[in-house]
């Protein structure tokens, strides 16, 4: 009987600590913080990630005048608190899988509610895997692919090589657009959760025709392994542009995968907010200006000011393309400083850049880009075609985003005089024939490499504060636009040709990392080494 009796305690104890438990996980429980959220606020909060207004550490998670466009030699820092123009590129982020990790979350969601297989939150989960996938890929070399997402799954997932990475983004490009296709013929034509999707509120043809615009992107990248039979980047090239019905893609700037600035609740990175911190600590860049000003482009006088001095001690005129200057990137920071302050360098455009709290949208990717990815499709033997059309609507389309169009030559610039205050500007006429800008031997299209390099600078021209790291890319794998070098740009004066992976790999994934860098003919984590993409 005693031991029923102790049985009957210990049962009791049981019960009552399993209750106490239980009271203490409701206690523990927030009843403001959801257990589980929907897919549509997943995405919500991953296309707001991509849109670089969010500080998540993602190397790509970056929006205009920040240190990407700075790389990419548009603009530079003169005043040392607020940063410099070094590559400094030792040790990358991978960040980015963290977004990845919520696209996982939110195709799980997709499912649990029901959703089938194949569903606009998949489709749109794998564009975005793609889109990071190819943007870490061409910034480190071999990288971790969908093992890298798995949580405490795999804390040490393996490197997969560059070319299969590469695989992997276009073939998952081409299941986007099947899968978009599907949903498009059975009438899904929309995302239940549209209010979320910042760019197309919903639309999945416009998501298909980004998926396609972003593969001959991927695609153009590629130019230097034409004659790999595996890739056969040509002639994927040439189904998407000979299959239009099959593979849409942008046919105008309405179709641009952009963000666009509010002023209620996300402000442009230059407002009236920081006009007085840091508007004279940007000055333009070297690169970027000289490459205008050598074709006498009108762009030079909407995103830059001219230089004060100059126009003071030469007697230009503040519309003349020789008042524009730009610092050498890689000019020691002290000299450049002496140098803006004393009115010899040419500032960002403070009138467009810091007047009000919505700036201009930025553009992911656009139809620009993809203008001169088909000219340089065409002048590369790749498909048929006039290039020749699709550059010069490439400029057009550059030339329209600031005001500037071929039925008007009279226009209006706005400078702030040096030293003046924030509304003080002074408007200056000018007249600009855009068609004769055209016909001039610099700007029409030459043919073969000197239409190339045409192509490729006037594309470099449209992607100013827009367009990622393209405009990098592009340099890199063409060498169009020079860069500049020097001691100001760090690692002995050289543009670095990849990121160094993350240091905590060489501690957390040690095995992984080192065999990625012996894949790769790396005998360290050289910044200045040639991943697979360049060699």
């Amino acid at each position: 009987m005693r031991r029923y009796q102790h049985i009957v305690i210990i049962a009791l104890s049981c019960l009552i600590m399993t209750a106490c438990n239980k009271k203490i996980e409701e206690l523990q429980a927030n009843p403001n913080q959801p257990g589980s959220v929907t897919a549509d606020l997943l995405l919500g909060a991953v296309l707001t990630d991509m849109s670089g207004t969010q500080d998540n550490g993602a190397l790509e998670g970056y929006g205009p005048w920040d240190a990407v466009a700075r790389w990419n030699q548009y603009f530079c820092r003169n005043y040392e608190y607020y940063g410099d123009n070094q590559y400094g590129w030792s040790s990358g982020s991978f960040d980015s899988y963290i977004v990845l990790k919520n696209v996982v979350q939110m195709e799980k969601e997709a499912a649990t509610r029901g959703a089938d297989s194949i569903n606009p939150y998949e489709s749109i989960g794998k564009f975005i895997r793609a889109y990071y996938y190819y943007n870490m890929t061409s910034l480190m070399g071999d990288i971790p692919l969908d093992g890298a997402i798995q949580g405490t799954g795999n804390l040490t997932p393996a490197y997969a090589a560059q070319k299969d990475v590469f695989n992997f983004v276009l073939n998952t490009l081409d299941t986007v657009n099947n899968h978009l296709t599907q949903l498009i013929n059975k009438g899904d034509n929309t995302i239940s959760g549209s209010s979320q999707d910042i760019y197309y509120k919903g639309d999945l043809a416009q998501w298909r025709k980004l998926a396609n615009s972003f593969r001959l992107r991927v695609l153009i990248s590629l130019s230097n392994k034409v004659s790999d039979n595996e890739l056969n980047v040509a002639s994927q090239f040439a189904t998407i542009i000979n299959n239009p019905s099959t593979y849409p893609v942008f046919t105008s700037v309405d179709d641009d995968f952009k963000f666009t600035y509010v002023a209620t609740y996300n402000v442009y990175p230059q407002s009236p907010n920081n006009f007085g911190s840091d508007a004279q600590r940007y000055n333009m860049a070297n690169t970027y200006v000289h490459n205008l000003t050598d074709l006498n482009d009108a762009r030079v006088f909407i995103t830059c000011e001219p230089a004060w001095n100059v126009i003071a001690t030469k007697g230009y005129s503040a519309v003349d393309f020789r008042s524009f200057i730009g610092a050498s990137t890689g000019e020691s920071i002290a000299n450049m400083y002496s140098d803006a302050i004393a009115g010899n360098l040419s500032l960002i455009n403070r009138k467009r850049y810091y007047d009000t709290y919505t700036g201009e949208p930025d553009v992911l990717v656009g139809y620009k880009e993809m203008c001169f990815n088909i000219a340089e499709a065409i002048n590369r033997g790749w498909i048929s075609g006039d290039a020749e059309t699709w550059y010069k609507t490439g400029i057009t389309e550059s030339m329209k985003f600031y005001g500037i169009t071929a039925a008007q030559t009279s226009y209006t610039a706005y400078f702030l005089k040096f030293g003046s205050s924030l509304g003080d500007y002074t408007a200056y006429p000018f007249t600009f024939d855009l068609n004769a800008y055209l016909a001039q031997s610099s700007v029409k299209y030459a043919g073969a490499d000197a239409g190339l390099k045409q192509i490729l600078t006037q594309k470099y021209l449209a992607m100013f504060q827009n367009s990622g790291w393209e405009a990098y890319f592009n340099y890199r794998r063409t060498g169009v636009p020079v860069f500049d070098q020097g001691t100001g740009i760090g690692n002995n004066g050289v543009i670095p040709k990849r990121w160094g992976y993350p240091s905590t790999e060489q501690n957390l994934n040690a095995t992984n990392w080192k065999a990625a860098l012996s894949n790769q003919g790396l005998s360290s984590d050289d910044i200045n080494g040639s991943m697979w993409l360049i060699k």
